[in-house]
């Protein structure tokens, strides 16, 4: 008996992005390497040196053995250490994009930004009972404008924890939070996907670097992403504290690497909200997961991704934004989407 096999061709059309990647490259000139991806020719770094000019710079770069690679190490000391000599009640040591940074480093409205980075911490890192930020999104422009947008903090507690916050005008909730035990002394990997919307996207996901181990993550399909009268918004990495309660806090050393922060088309974006049910998949081209992207909430209740010869690969029954793709091998895939057992939408993907 013959079998027929049914090969379905499809067409791709792959996404444009636009990405920026910042790497320590080795010890010396380490503001200059930064500024020159970050803001050429200004001044992206927020440091604590003009009250410690003793110590020297307070980024610097070292080999790590684990990454096998150079990165960028952060200092902050609990005295006399402060916030570039304007604040004395907390500690500043970040860097950023701004105003003077190129225009593909801004999130503007409508657009759909990725930030990944890598990140650790010392086995016994303390923090403060008020706040220890190591990273923010924030909008530049209108009232709203000194409050982040979305914060990724650690905090004092019992037991001590690492918490999202998130702002949607002048106030902060906290979405999620959970033990910081689990994110002391290993390298962190960090993806953090955000639609700049008045009802955008919002992800975070955070791995063990060495085994993938997801140790934090939270989807929200739709949160104010965008402020009134907002010129841009933009991402901050490094060391930001409190003073109020020094007594908990002591000398710090905090490693990054591999910041990235990419850019999907806004015309992609544009033809996403073209239509009330369209959903999207983001990045595309992928090898590891793929965000769910949906202009109407809870749109479907399940998908099956069929590979190229029609055979069902996955199949899943759930509403979850976000579907592991680092399982299936190089190919095109197709992904069917349904609600109460009627097709929702098909979209192509590309694992690479």
């Amino acid at each position: 008996m013959k079998r027929a096999i049914l090969i379905i061709v499809l067409s791709l059309n792959v996404l444009c992005y636009s990405q920026v990647t910042l790497d320590a490259n080795g010890a010396g000139n380490t503001y200059e390497e930064i500024t020159a991806v970050l803001a050429p020719g200004f001044d992206p770094v927020e440091e604590p040196d003009c009250n410690h000019t003793s110590f020297g710079r307070h980024i610097d770069e070292v080999f790590d053995t684990d990454l096998n690679t150079n990165v960028f190490r952060f200092f902050m000391h609990k005295t006399p250490d402060n916030d570039r000599c304007i604040n004395f009640d907390r500690q500043r040591n970040e860097i950023k994009t701004y105003d003077k940074s190129p225009d593909n480093l801004l999130g503007v409205e409508d657009e759909i930004v990725q930030y990944k980075w890598k990140f650790k911490i010392d086995d016994d890192f303390q923090v403060s009972q008020s706040f220890t930020h190591v990273h923010q999104l924030k909008s530049v422009g209108g009232s709203l404008a000194s409050m982040p947008m979305y914060t990724v903090t650690l905090r004092k507690s019992s037991p001590d924890r690492l918490e999202l916050r998130y702002a949607e005008t002048d106030s902060q909730v906290t979405l999620k939070q959970t033990d910081l035990a689990p994110f002391k002394g290993v390298w962190l990997e960090v993806t953090e996907t955000i639609q700049y919307s008045t009802s955008g996207y919002y992800s975070i996901e955070i791995k063990k670097v060495s085994d993938g181990a997801t140790l934090f993550n939270y989807t929200n399909n739709s949160l104010t992403n965008w402020r009134p009268n907002a010129d841009f918004a933009r991402p901050k990495w490094g060391i930001y504290r409190s003073l109020n309660s020094d007594e908990d806090l002591r000398d710090e050393e905090v490693l990054f690497a591999n910041f990235s922060i990419e850019e999907l088309s806004t015309l992609s974006v544009n033809d996403f909200k073209t239509n009330n049910n369209r959903i999207n998949l983001y990045p595309n081209p992928s090898n590891n997961s793929v965000i769910i992207l949906e202009n109407n909430p809870n749109s479907f209740t399940s998908y099956t991704i069929v590979n190229e010869l029609g055979q069902k690969i996955i199949s899943q029954k759930t509403n979850k934004n976000l579907i592991n793709i680092s399982t299936l091998s190089k190919g095109i895939y197709t992904v069917i989407f349904t609600k109460n057992n009627n097709r929702v939408a098909v979209k192509k993907l590309l694992v690479n």
